[in-house]
């Protein structure tokens, strides 16, 4: 297994018409949101208008949660639905997109038929949890939106604050046991090629 750490610095904050985006991650490292050439990509968005159009992205499939706030999003011609805290929706990029609400949300996008699952997790302070690592998953990914968190992986130990990510590349089976120093509110990402 590999692990990183990121944190704000290494970030990209970048505008969109509904308010600001920051992409988290993206795979491959050398690839660019502009050109789609990405595999995958996770980032944040916050949509700061009341009325907001999602851009469009043909061959992307996309992934949202909400960390915070709530919108009503309306896929045309699919269907629309309200978006509270963790709720998650999955769409298509060239879907013709608009919500109304203001939220914080977060983003995971994928080009290629890969397999991806996207989970919140809310750990209360001084609470222990063990989290399975399951094989199979080429890339575990742990964003922490809120709080502050250790956590003990085989021989490692991480210490995440606010905004920092986690990501463990070519997952073997294990479990990551984690306390949180404070009320912590986590995204996990599971990625398979």
């Amino acid at each position: 297994m590999q692990t990183a750490i990121l944190s704000n610095q290494q970030f990209k904050v970048s505008d969109w018409s509904g308010g600001t985006t920051t992409q988290l991650y993206i795979f491959p490292p050398d690839a660019s949101y502009q050109k789609r050439n990405f595999i995958f990509r996770l980032s944040t968005a916050r949509v700061e208008m009341e009325k907001s159009e999602f851009t469009s992205l043909p061959g992307v499939t996309r992934k949202i949660m909400i960390l915070d706030g709530e919108i009503r999003i309306n896929h045309q011609n699919h269907y629309a639905k309200n978006l509270r805290k963790f709720d998650v929706d999955t769409f298509e990029g060239d879907w013709k997109t608009t919500s109304v609400g203001r939220c914080t949300d977060f983003n995971l996008m994928t080009t290629e038929k890969i397999s991806v699952d996207l989970t919140a997790v809310v750990i209360e302070e001084n609470q222990l949890l063990d989290y399975p690592v399951e094989p199979g998953w080429d890339w575990l990914i742990i964003y922490l939106y809120s709080g502050h968190i250790n956590m003990h992986l085989d021989n490692d130990f991480f210490d995440l604050g606010p905004g920092n990510l986690l990501v463990i590349s070519n997952v073997t089976s294990s479990a990551l046991h984690l306390k949180a120093a404070k009320k912590s509110e986590l995204v996990f990402s599971k990625v398979k090629r």
